[in-house]
């Protein structure tokens, strides 16, 4: 009997998974069930994994679509990552709630720009995709009509600008330079004098990811990104490595999603590997290693950028210690 394995080169990117502002949110999911004890309500998914989201069920996270949901309470309330509407933390106050933000800083700031754009007399122009839970928090900032929302040239082509006012954009974090371009050079087009973010509004992070796998994805025979189907930047990876030259690019949430018996019938493979900033390395390690058992296997790192940003969580927070358990589940690595 031939147990001969197949040969197989990963290209494993760097960086990859959990950035800074997933990493903060679910260290305040953690930290706040350390100090105020269990349930800890959460406003929807921290963060789009499925992983993690049962991972901090399990440690007595409540997560919920709308306040509505949570009874009269004592115990903290948080909101996702992603951002929430000026109305959800008002709603938050008038029932007495205590409530902690895990919104990204990042986030944050698209908010405050749509904001200043909005103080300074223009009218905000939001590349981003409807529904998205960021986008309806970015938007939620503002008045209805002092926002609009563009996902395609056509939306620019048949937006008709307020009369007397001047426009500002921002955009989606989870998009990255190359997602908006063509949009934001229609906007250009169109209307010339309108205001750009500041540059510092741009993720890091998800522009990282993108050019990582950017790098490695050329002259792959299948490129595989971890992450969950509703996560946007996940998504986003898996039509760049397409772009990039992959001859195929899925997206699959764990190893047991991947065609193995497919790929087993092929030799030589050159195979990328990345994840969305919202899926655990443990999910990643559970794939290399399934690799070294089924493949002859060359691991090599594809790595373009090392990122050292790290996020502070609320003063509320500091005091408690997290310990090397929480830190593995934090770190994703548990």
């Amino acid at each position: 009997m031939n147990t001969k394995k197949p040969k197989a080169e990963l290209l494993l990117c760097g960086p990859r998974g959990f950035c800074a502002g997933v990493d903060r949110a679910i260290q305040i999911v953690v930290l706040a069930i350390k100090k105020y004890g269990a349930p800890v309500y959460v406003r929807h998914e921290i963060v789009h994994n499925r992983y993690v989201v049962e991972g901090l069920k399990e440690l007595g996270a409540v997560f919920v679509a709308e306040l509505s949901e949570i009874p009269d309470t004592k115990q903290p309330v948080i909101f996702s990552a992603h951002g929430v509407p000026k109305s959800v933390p008002k709603a938050a106050l008038e029932r007495n709630l205590f409530f902690l933000d895990a919104t990204c800083p990042l986030v944050s700031k698209v908010h405050k720009q749509a904001m200043l754009h909005d103080r300074r007399d223009r009218h905000v122009m939001l590349v981003g995709h409807k529904g998205h839970p960021e986008v309806v928090g970015t938007m939620g900032q503002l008045p209805d009509s002092a926002v609009t929302l563009v996902e395609t040239t056509e939306d620019v082509d048949k937006f008709t600008a307020p009369e007397g006012k001047s426009l500002g954009f921002v955009t989606q974090t989870t998009l990255s330079v190359d997602d908006t371009a063509d949009v934001i050079n229609r906007m250009q087009e169109r209307f010339p004098d309108i205001q750009a973010p500041a540059a510092e509004s741009i993720c890091y992070a998800t522009t990282n990811r993108q050019e990582s796998v950017k790098a490695a994805a050329p002259n792959t025979d299948y490129f595989l990104i971890v992450g969950a189907p509703n996560s946007s930047n996940s998504k986003r990876l898996v039509e760049v490595a397409k772009r990039a030259g992959a001859k195929h690019s899925t997206l699959v949430q764990n190893a047991n999603e991947i065609n193995w018996d497919h790929m087993l019938k092929q030799d030589n493979l050159r195979i990328g590997l990345s994840a969305g900033a919202s899926a655990p390395e443990i999910l990643i390690n559970e794939i290399i290693e399934t690799f070294k058992d089924k493949f002859d296997l060359k691991l090599t790192l594809a790595e373009t950028v090392i990122e050292d940003e790290e996020f502070m969580v609320m003063r509320d927070l500091r005091d408690v210690e997290l310990l090397p358990q929480d830190m593995a589940f934090v770190n994703g690595t548990a």
